[in-house]
């Protein structure tokens, strides 16, 4: 009980925030007497609820304060410790899973991205499905945090899933025994086409940025004279990653993105020196599933005109969450900041349109993401029966209309 209101104390400050329209002034100098009001609830449901064992204080606070954080926005939420550690080890590049990317849209869990090589593709599940049940929960109106935590699990357990696929119009149930997850962050590293390389980064760790200078070097030794960097289905990752390998591309000690809370200074992120490329001509690809880290590369890229970028608008997620470890072994992840590109776009909500709009439908969009997941570090390929990748086909193009355009300049 006394580690229950030490707790309490330590959040009063944002309660007041419930009742602040009907008395602002009062609210603000006695914040705790909501306090009272929220422990006569905890009291009364322990009391009256019909499920006795659902009732701890435990069980009680964690269920507010997720409730509390995700009333703000889908990305604040409260971390158990056994979400807390799933974090850590997101972080480090490995962990036990079946080996999908999910986000929620519009209330529901969507599988954005598939990994190469892991129980998930070998089920069959593939991007574009709608995650409807796990392990017999209704999965409708969970949050990401509470889809991920459910369908993590030890090594070796089995999950089980129900999935609507939408391109097929139907109803699947899978079930799948969870293996330990190795994660690599670029991948199909080669030549697409004539004198044009090829990488698709699908998310931003802290070995992206090296791996991308590597990959870099060996496609210019193979006669690469422009590179497609591949971001679709990139849900983001570090930031200070994406900032590392834009670094790459641009000068150093320029504006790459600025992080602009609401008491802070603006922490401004620039480029660093490093081993770089200025002059090789860049295409990068991005769909509706590219966000975060992803959306600050492309929106660096667009920014200095350094990068042509083509296919659909990014997701729009451009907030900043820090993690926030707590005594009880779990965490609140809370939204402190915007992203500010180098022109002063908010990504948050608007996303970035590119260059060059290449549309697909969302049925042929989920191909392709099951399509580079299941390629894995093997080349995509522009077609394969009724399989086309517009979006792909249309940046080699590009490349090669630059190229052209630069020899003429030449001669």
């Amino acid at each position: 009980m006394g580690k229950l209101f030490l707790i309490l104390l330590l959040t009063a400050g944002l309660f007041p925030a419930l009742f602040a329209q009907e008395k602002p002034q009062e609210e603000e100098k006695d914040p705790y007497k909501n306090i009272s009001v929220f422990m006569h609830s905890i009291q009364i449901l322990r009391e009256k609820y019909v499920d006795k064992e659902k009732t701890s204080y435990e069980n009680l606070l964690r269920a507010a304060m997720r409730g509390m954080l995700q009333e703000l926005d889908p990305f604040s939420t409260y971390e158990t410790p056994e979400e807390f550690q799933s974090t850590v080890d997101d972080s480090r590049g490995k962990f036990p899973g079946i080996g999908v990317t999910i986000s929620t849209k519009n209330n529901a869990a969507e599988i954005v991205d598939v990994i190469e090589g892991t129980p998930a593709i070998k089920a069959g599940l593939k991007p574009g499905d709608v995650i409807t049940e796990i392990n017999g929960e209704n999965a409708q109106n969970l949050s990401l945090n509470d889809c991920v935590s459910r369908m993590r699990g030890k090594e070796g357990t089995v999950l089980k899933l129900k999935i609507y696929r939408p391109a097929e119009d139907r109803e699947l149930t899978f079930d799948i025994t969870r293996a330990e997850i190795v994660l690599s962050s670029v991948k199909a590293v080669g030549m697409i086409a004539e004198k044009t390389g090829y990488l698709h980064i699908t998310e931003f760790t802290a070995t992206t940025a090296a791996d991308v200078e590597k990959a870099l070097f060996q496609l210019k030794e193979k006669g690469a004279e422009g590179l497609i960097i591949d971001l679709r289905n990139n849900p983001g990752g570090l930031l200070d990653s994406a900032v590392e390998t834009i670094s790459r591309f641009i000068p150093a000690d320029k504006l790459v993105v600025s992080v602009e809370g609401r008491a802070e200074e603006p922490v401004k992120h620039e480029s660093i020196d490093c081993r770089k490329d200025l002059e090789i001509p860049l295409v990068l690809l991005v769909n509706e599933n590219s966000a975060s880290a992803a959306e600050i590369l492309a929106a660096g890229m667009q920014d200095f005109k350094r990068a042509i970028i083509v296919g659909t608008k990014t997701f729009g997620k451009g907030s900043v969450q820090i993690i926030i470890p707590l005594a009880d072994g779990g965490a609140l992840r809370v939204t402190t900041a915007k992203y500010y590109t180098p022109s002063r776009r908010v990504i948050h909500g608007k996303g970035i349109m590119p260059d060059i709009e290449v549309k697909t439908t969302p049925a042929r969009s989920a191909e392709t993401a099951f399509h580079l997941a299941e390629q894995g570090d093997k080349l995509p390929l522009l077609r394969k029966g009724k399989y086309h990748d517009v979006q792909l086909e249309r940046g080699i193009e590009i490349l090669k209309g630059v190229n052209i355009f630069r020899k003429s300049e030449k001669d």
